[in-house]
């Protein structure tokens, strides 16, 4: 494995939730036949919320506080939604970046991830000329 890819360690044994997420992930990320391990990590926790009855950003925010480092790839859109917008503010903001957050962010410094990825979004825009049929 790379260094670009840090796999979560496993929660104390009193959060019976995060250890079953984390066991379902681990089970999962073995079974997964992707040569690229980000891919591997994004089928492990789409697999685990489908399981589990979560959405893709709930388990991936799980998976990062117990100390999952990958690059953008290897993460639901939904969650680096969440992440982007989150990393947008200060520290003591409400809404603001958590430790495991801020690590993830000094992650994808580190890598080489793309600085600016949270301001390229694309907004759908109406075609004012052609709404209901007038033209």
């Amino acid at each position: 494995m790379s260094n670009r890819i840090e796999l979560p360690l496993p929660p104390s044994k009193d959060q019976y939730v995060e250890m079953d997420v984390y066991a379902r992930f681990m089970q999962h990320l073995r079974r997964v036949p992707h040569n690229r391990m980000e891919i591997k990590i994004l089928s492990a926790i789409q697999f685990t919320a489908d399981m589990m009855g979560y959405t893709d950003a709930q388990i991936s925010k799980m998976l990062v506080d117990m100390g999952l480092r990958v690059g953008r790839v290897g993460l639901p859109m939904e969650y680096l939604d969440f992440a982007d917008a989150s990393l947008m503010r200060s520290g003591w903001e409400v809404g603001g970046p958590t430790a495991s957050l801020a690590a993830l962010k000094g992650h994808w410094d580190e890598i080489g991830e793309d600085k600016f990825a949270a301001f390229r979004r694309e907004y759908a825009l109406v075609d004012e000329t052609n709404v209901m049929g007038c033209v």
